[in-house]
């Protein structure tokens, strides 16, 4: 029997998922294909501000890891759609959780951010 994942070894696969899935193109690459399907250049235009081969580059490894699904079909032009596999979705869910609490909470990260910026500066006087 293996031992078992911990995330915090540093040797541990279970940090690259983690990587994988949570970086900045993941989680809206994995957010947005948990509403439907989408082809290459429909993507891109739903994740604002990600550059062709950032969006490329984060399709490979997601579906390298078992999360996305590229339907390559044969027809003229060529048509390719990703979509999420079973794992993928129950990932997406999870991030898009996080990712909606984010926005929920920017407000207090914001006070916060204040109040920091603010006892600093009076330290620094």
């Amino acid at each position: 029997m293996g031992v078992s994942p911990d995330v915090n070894d540093a040797m541990c696969p279970s940090r690259l998922v983690l990587e994988h899935v949570t970086s900045r193109w993941g989680v809206l690459v994995l957010a947005a294909l948990l509403e439907r399907s989408y082809r290459f250049s429909e993507l891109r235009r739903e994740i604002g501000g990600v550059s062709e081969k950032m969006l490329a580059q984060t399709l490979q490894t997601l579906e390298r890891d078992g999360f996305v699904h590229r339907d390559a079909k044969p027809v003229i032009p060529p048509r390719v759609d990703y979509s999420l596999t079973e794992l993928g979705a129950e990932a997406a869910r999870q991030v898009w959780e996080l990712a909606r609490w984010t926005e929920r909470r920017v407000p207090a990260v914001e006070a916060a951010r204040v109040r920091y910026d603010e006892a600093r500066r009076a330290a620094t006087a």
